[in-house]
Formats: C-alpha cells, sequence, structure tokens
C-alpha cells in the first residue's frame, strides 16, 4: 500500500511537518521528484530543521527512506544536510537509500541555470538557481549522469564529455564565472556519496510493498508548480502531482491508495507568476509577518493571498485527492474578516476553472467573506472545540471542493494538529 503527501498550492504548504507527523505510520517514506529547491521544515527536540532532499522520516528510529529516481540530487546539498542530521545525533547511513538511477546534478548544471535566468531579465522564472531544471533538460536529452553512473570507472571521463557540452552553452551565455571551487566541492561530496546503500529503487520499494510495508511517497513543491499542469512557464521542472509517484518511484498507479493533499489556510507563493489572489495591502503583510512567510530555501519573502478554492479544486481533480491536510490555520487568528476565492471573472466572464495560460488572461478573482474567528487556537486538541467562525470556514472548503478536510494545523510543533 502506498499513500501521498503532495502540495496543493505553489509550494511551501507544511509538507516536511505533515510528512513528519505521519511518518511514524509507515515503514517506508520515499522523496519521488524535485530537487534540493525543497526545503521541509520540521522541528526536532524544539530544534528548527530544514530538510532540502532526504526524507522527512529521517528522524524515527527504524524507518527506512528512499530518495527515488524522479528526484534529481545535489551532492554537496546532500552532503551539508547529511552533517546537520547527524548533529542531532541520527544515523543517516543505515536508514536512507539512494536510487541508483536519479539524476545527479553537475556543477555545470548550477552554472548554466545562473547564466539562464539572467539572459531572461524582466522575464524571470523566478529559479533558485540550484541547477534543477538544466539537470532535468538533461534527463529529458538523455544526457545526465545519474547516481549509479557513480560506480562505474568511466564516471570521470563521461562527467568531462558532458561538462564540455555544457561548457559551451555557457559560452553562448557569455558566462565569465569561475566555477572551479563548485566542481572541487562536487568531487569530494561524491567520494561521500558514494559511501551510501545505492539500490535499483524500483525493485527496492516493490519488494517492500509485496511484503505488506506502508509506504508514504513525499512529494515536493506544489502541484500549481507542475510542470505539465501548473501555471506554466513560471513552475518547476517536475511532475508535482500523484502521478509523479509512479515514474518517481517505479510504483503502479492500482498500488496508491490515500492521497492527502496539503493546503494552507490562505495561499503564498514564490518567485515570479500569476497569483489571482494576492494581496499587496497591509493584509498581505499582516499573514507574511505572522506566518514568517520567508523560503526556507531561498529566504525570499513570499507574496501572500487568500486562499484559491478554484485553484484548489483543480488540484484535488488531477491528484485524486482523498483527504485535505490544512496547514498554518492558526495565521489567520488575529484577523476581522477572511475571504475565499470561489471563481475568477475572466476577461469579463465568471469562471471556475483554470486558464491555460493565467498571465494572458486579465482574471479578477471573485470572493466570499466570512468573519474571523479572532481567538487564539494554537493549544486547541479537538475539533469540536474549535470557534464557530473557523468551522463555519472549513465547512465551506469540504462542501465547495468535495472533498474533506480532516487535520487542521494550528502551530508549528509535531503535536500541534487538529483531527476533524
Amino acid at each position: 500500500m502506498v499513500d501521498v503527501i503532495l502540495g496543493m498550492q505553489w509550494g511551501d504548504e507544511g509538507k516536511g511537518k505533515i510528512v513528519d507527523y505521519f511518518a511514524k505510520n509507515y515503514d517506508v517514506i520515499a522523496r519521488f521528484q524535485g530537487g534540493p529547491n525543497a526545503g521541509h521544515t520540521l522541528y526536532v527536540e524544539g530544534k528548527k530543521i530544514v530538510l532540502h532532499q532526504i526524507p522527512s522520516g529521517i528522524f524515527h528510529t527504524g524507518k527506512t527512506n528512499l530518495i527515488g529516481n524522479g528526484v534529481v540530487l545535489d551532492a554537496v546539498t546532500l552532503k551539508k544536510e547529511c552533517a546537520n542530521v547527524a548533529a542531532l545525533g541520527i544515523d543517516y547511513k543505515k536508514n536512507l537509500f539512494i536510487s541508483e538511477r536519479a539524476h545527479l546534478i553537475l556543477p555545470t548544471h548550477r552554472a548554466l541555470d545562473k547564466a539562464s535566468e539572467l539572459s531572461k531579465g524582466n522575464e524571470k522564472i523566478g529559479s533558485t538557481l540550484k541547477g534543477i531544471g538544466p539537470a532535468y533538460m538533461d534527463k529529458t536529452g538523455r544526457n545526465g549522469l545519474r547516481v549509479g553512473n557513480l560506480l562505474e570507472k568511466s564516471f570521470t571521463t563521461d562527467y568531462i564529455k558532458l561538462r564540455m557540452k555544457h561548457q559551451r552553452l555557457l559560452d553562448n551565455f557569455n558566462f565569465q564565472e569561475d566555477i572551479s571551487s563548485w566542481e572541487e566541492e562536487f568531487f569530494e561530496a561524491v567520494e561521500f556519496l558514494r559511501e551510501f546503500k545505492i539500490v535499483n529503487g524500483e525493485y527496492f520499494i516493490n519488494e517492500k510493498i509485496q511484503k505488506g510495508q506502508k509506504i508514504l511517497a513525499e512529494g515536493a513543491q506544489g502541484s500549481m508548480l507542475d510542470v505539465d499542469f501548473g501555471t506554466f512557464p513560471f513552475v518547476t521542472s517536475s511532475n508535482t502531482i500523484s502521478a509523479g509517484v509512479c515514474t518517481g518511484l517505479g510504483i503502479a498507479p492500482q498500488k496508491i491508495n490515500e492521497v492527502f493533499g496539503i493546503s494552507k489556510a490562505y495561499c503564498t507563493r514564490v518567485g515570479s507568476g500569476p497569483f489571482p489572489t494576492e494581496l499587496l495591502d497591509e493584509t498581505g503583510e499582516k499573514i507574511r509577518t505572522i506566518g514568517n512567510e520567508f523560503g526556507s530555501t531561498t529566504g525570499r519573502p513570499r507574496r501572500c493571498g487568500w486562499i484559491d478554492l478554484v485553484a484548489l479544486q483543480f488540484a484535488c481533480m488531477i491528484n485524486g485527492v482523498t483527504q485535505i491536510i490544512m496547514t498554518k490555520a492558526d495565521i489567520l487568528d488575529n484577523l476581522d474578516e477572511l475571504k475565499v476565492c470561489n471563481s475568477y471573472m475572466v476577461n469579463g466572464e465568471e469562471k471556475k476553472y483554470v486558464p491555460f495560460q493565467m498571465q494572458k488572461v486579465n482574471i479578477e478573482p471573485l470572493y466570499k467573506t466570512f468573519t474571523g474567528w479572532k481567538k487564539d487556537i494554537t493549544q486547541i486538541k479537538e475539533f469540536n472545540a474549535l470557534p464557530g467562525e473557523m468551522k463555519s470556514y472549513i465547512s465551506y472548503l469540504n462542501e465547495f471542493l468535495g472533498v474533506p478536510v480532516k487535520y487542521i494545523s494550528n502551530g508549528p510543533g509535531r503535536d500541534q494538529l487538529v483531527v476533524a
């Protein structure tokens, strides 16, 4: 049995804490896509830690953690991440496995990412400049190097060949930056990576399923950043939706059971791209400040706005979501009123669907207004104890989306999760 946890918005929905909460109920926690652009924030024994590539089950004793083939892996970032995990007394090598089919992010991928973004001027995508897009481009272009290649004698030769190809592209961008220090770091990290348990990921995980073990597939980014179904071209480079579990881990569709969709009680977005419900006023700034809405990977301020049910319903549909987990509900505790976008006015016509390309049409969000609950909910343990105004808000979401909000996160702590 495989359950899936993924983001329903533009990422940053608080997936790390939720995976950490659920991990105790599973035998295997597996990342199926994305790269070090992910930032899953957890609080372990009161200490904040951000995981970028390691699955969020690493802090649970006896759990198997797999970095799947759909991930593009940055060895340098992984080495630093492992040092942070080890500092908390975790023997990461014991329970962390890496698929041999996962593609590697090379120093020249980072350089290409930076050169490409600089060349776009005002039309920047908002890349994290970590080399993820170019690594996925090499994957689809059948040029990439994979983790399994590290075990071959020809690895350095193959690296040089690909580096020379990348250098020609960098010359076209007139990219002059010296990346020799990046390469030195990379090859040190490669030696570190060779010490891991590198496995045939698809056989590895299917054998676990056949033995009756429970698998939790952990997504990165969010559904509205999916390369096919997100707000293209302002998207990430992988399939962030539940279908990505099949290709990112080698799991058949019928093996997927529950799909947990995570949504904030409001909306945020980092970087460029359309955001219909964005608030460019005091309310937006208040949400950003109270919610500490700054990127866990980049530190960039997040754009904040009201919850967008048109986009959320779209995400429920394409993911086959069975349960919704609402995060950061407590951030709205002090607002007098809340708004929920339940349709778009697109070029003067009311619509309840996501347009082909949001940035090419004029979208005016249409709202339903709710009275704020004006109560501190961070200490509440039972759903019935939540304020009536909040329950009305959640009830409307349930009815509109046709999928129940089953969990409400009311704080950053592991135990701050109310079950509906």
